[in-house]
């Protein structure tokens, strides 16, 4: 090993910051004061891109930290979290020493997290167990991660029920509600929102509650578009989070099946994709932000340009009205693991008759 090498690995084990700054170094970093992004009351602002961290079930908890520290070195502000995805607690050891090198101060970051099914009855604790796993004193918005309390284990497959499944039932979801509420009234967390609801179940959500939902986050991709849905979430103040937004090319088995349609193989993406020099996915990304929506997409090697994309990709009216003409309402994440019953259907779950399926 030469004399220069010698120096720098002495480097790296003598500091934090130098090690960080190093890094910064030899990184493609995008500026954060160019990333588009949503004010809202109290001053708060949300980035328009974000990073999820949903690694599918194959994605190892400490490849998607390094990924998370990577992302906000590259110039993310915004990382979308959850108790389920099992790599909070990895995340936050990349967070303590992100916080602990000078390099960003904690109100620099907007950091989501999610209650999950089973712990509907229990909010408070799992929120503050994320909170204690990603070293963080609050939550900039904190999601009821599914309407239902049907829980379903790690990696299973397509066939897997919780014996104790139930529907939906108003009653116990304002019951979860109440206790979201008052996390924020006790500044754990600064929003809060809700995840895969539909119109008939935000209608009752926005009658009964005292603090109004302030994001839904949903399934949202140029080929499921949601217009209803996203239409009704603008016009009663609950922005919309897109999950999905490249068509989640690496979700995991159990939500695919054979008529799934591929975003990213699209003639009209791909021909906008050319004209611009850009990948369909950047297309992807641009044409959810221009839209109004924010999307969180999750990848170990793109992430920088998926960052890029939301801050030099510029699409033309005619590109975003082609784009709207290409929605073949195609649900990927379907969620038949959430099913309460025998000989029921994905679509059980949607409303798609326009009221809340009954138990």
């Amino acid at each position: 090993m030469g004399s220069q090498s010698l120096h720098i690995t002495a480097l790296l084990s003598y500091s934090t910051n130098i090690r960080e700054g190093l890094f910064r170094l030899i990184e493609r970093h995008i500026d954060p004061g160019l990333i588009p992004s949503l004010p809202l009351f109290g001053g708060s602002k949300i980035p328009y891109v974000g990073l999820g961290t949903f690694g599918s079930d194959s994605v190892p908890a400490e490849t998607v930290a390094d990924t998370v520290r990577k992302a906000i070195y590259a110039g993310y502000r915004h990382i979308d979290c959850a108790s389920v995805y099992g790599n909070e607690k990895q995340i936050g050891d990349v967070l303590a020493g992100i916080f602990q090198s000078g390099f960003l101060r904690r109100e620099d970051l907007w950091i989501t997290s999610k209650v999950w099914n089973d712990m509907h009855d229990r909010v408070a604790d799992s929120c503050r167990q994320s909170l204690r796993d990603l070293q963080v004193d609050y939550l900039d918005l904190y999601l009821v991660h599914w309407p239902f309390p049907n829980y379903h284990p790690p990696g299973c497959d397509v066939t897997s029920r919780s014996p104790n499944a139930k529907p939906y039932v108003h009653e116990n979801y304002m019951n979860t509600w109440r206790q979201m509420e008052t996390l924020v009234q006790e500044g754990l967390v600064r929003h809060i929102g809700t995840s895969n609801m539909t119109v008939p179940k935000l209608k009752l959500l926005l009658r009964d509650a005292e603090i109004k939902p302030a994001f839904n986050e949903m399934e949202l991709h140029p080929h499921f578009q949601q217009p209803e849905l996203f239409s009704f979430c603008l016009e009663n103040n609950i922005h919309p989070i897109a999950y999905c937004p490249l068509g989640s090319p690496g979700r995991p088995e159990r939500d695919r099946t054979p008529e799934d349609t591929v975003d990213l193989e699209d003639e009209v993406i791909k021909s906008i994709a050319k004209r611009l020099k850009v990948s369909p996915a950047q297309v992807a990304i641009r044409w959810a932000v221009q839209r109004g929506q924010i999307p969180i997409p999750f990848s170990v090697n793109h992430y920088f340009e998926n960052l890029e994309a939301a801050v030099n990709v510029r699409l033309t009216e005619d590109d975003m009205k082609k784009i709207s003409g290409i929605d073949r309402n195609c649900r990927l994440i379907k969620g038949q693991v959430f099913l309460w019953k025998d000989k029921q259907g994905w679509e059980d779950l949607w409303d798609l008759n326009g009221d809340v399926t009954p138990g």
